[in-house]
């Protein structure tokens, strides 16, 4: 493993408590805090609080506003808790986006991802969200850092030159820390790649027990042409297509940029056989324990509904806290929350790490 992927791996191990107050603004006209973001929120197990984020829609995809903390029952390892925190407004986020650059995203799918994050960042997202930007090709790279300028995350968009391969699984483990860190109570990661992993450090395994350990909620989208990979609903989701076998289960360093990685064809850092289309069912494992969710596309035309489903979750979403009931004994704590129209379905994360 590099020297900057450990260094990442480490930094989120070690991310500090975090306690009432805002952290030092990192722009030089920081965008205020609303006062439900002033409130403690802590998410590593040994402190006060749990936090999930649940998703709650109808049985046609459709969010359900105007739920009340009585309308929610949380499990953790199968036994009720006490829901001591609930928000069902609207409060910022610490948004990061990381964008696959490599060389297969030339030409119009670029184009489209550029207008799409523009209309995201400017019309869909709130003035006072904060966001950062990563590429990745061969290697992940900060574009841009926290900032709620749109106008330097347009510009960074802009510079952009596809090329490369695709070290995905090393850009989200890089970002993870950056997200950790974001000033806002509620965090989320945006993935948006049209390929499979084919340059990573590392594997989709380790990588998702760092996701674990993160209270980020992940969304990925794939932009995957081919009708035999999944089929397209029009509320926003990808429905997999039953075929024969299972699909296949992402840093600049001291010095300048890595020497891209040679590996023969359909080989991957992480291992297994695999092509270069979008890896579905790698993208879900990356997100579904997260509460966050996958999205294919079969277009890159449909880039632009895509972010918008995404924007419009991530302001219509409930917030519950619970003081946790377990040991710091490093093992999964699963959480199951429901509420009480069972008709309603709900999504959140699946669990926590009790990270002594």
């Amino acid at each position: 493993m590099s020297t900057r992927l450990r260094c990442a791996v480490l930094a989120l191990a070690a991310i500090p408590i975090v306690l009432t107050g805002q952290q030092p603004p990192r722009d030089a006209n920081p965008a205020p805090q609303a006062s439900a973001d002033a409130q403690r929120f802590v998410f590593r197990t040994g402190v006060d609080l749990i936090n999930v984020t649940a998703t709650v829609t109808d049985a046609r995809g459709r969010f359900v506003p105007g739920l009340t903390q009585d309308d929610f029952t949380i499990y953790e390892d199968g036994e009720e808790v006490e829901v001591t925190q609930f928000s069902n407004e609207r409060v910022p986020v610490s948004l990061g986006i990381a964008l696959d650059t490599s060389g297969s995203m030339e030409g119009r799918k670029m184009d489209a991802a550029r207008t799409a994050l523009d209309r995201f960042l400017y019309d869909l997202l709130a003035p006072d969200d904060e966001i950062f930007l990563y590429e990745f090709n061969y290697t992940p790279e900060l574009l841009q850092d926290w900032t709620a300028d749109r106008d330097l995350l347009s510009r960074a968009l802009r510079g952009i030159r596809p090329r490369g391969g695709t070290a995905m699984y090393d850009a989200v483990a890089e970002s993870l820390p950056s997200v950790a860190e974001g000033q806002h109570r509620k965090k989320a990661l945006l993935v948006i790649s049209d390929g499979n992993d084919t340059n990573s450090e590392i594997d989709l395994r380790s990588l998702r027990q760092l996701i674990r350990k993160s209270e980020a909620l992940v969304y990925a989208i794939g932009i995957d042409g081919d009708a035999r990979r999944t089929g397209w609903n029009p509320r926003g989701r990808s429905v997999p297509i039953p075929s024969p076998g299972r699909i296949p289960s992402p840093f600049p360093f001291p010095g300048g940029r890595r020497q891209a990685p040679q590996f023969p064809r359909g080989r991957t850092a992480g291992g297994g056989n695999q092509d270069d289309r979008v890896n579905v069912s790698a993208l879900r494992d990356l997100t579904d324990d997260s509460g966050g969710r996958t999205e294919i596309v079969r277009d890159a035309g449909d880039l632009d509904p895509a972010t918008a489903g995404i924007a419009r979750e991530l302001s219509q979403q409930y917030y519950l806290g619970y003081p946790s009931p377990s040991e710091q004994d490093g093992g999964w704590h699963a959480i199951r929350v429901e509420v009480r129209n069972s008709a309603y379905r709900v999504r959140a994360r699946r669990g926590y790490t009790a990270s002594p």
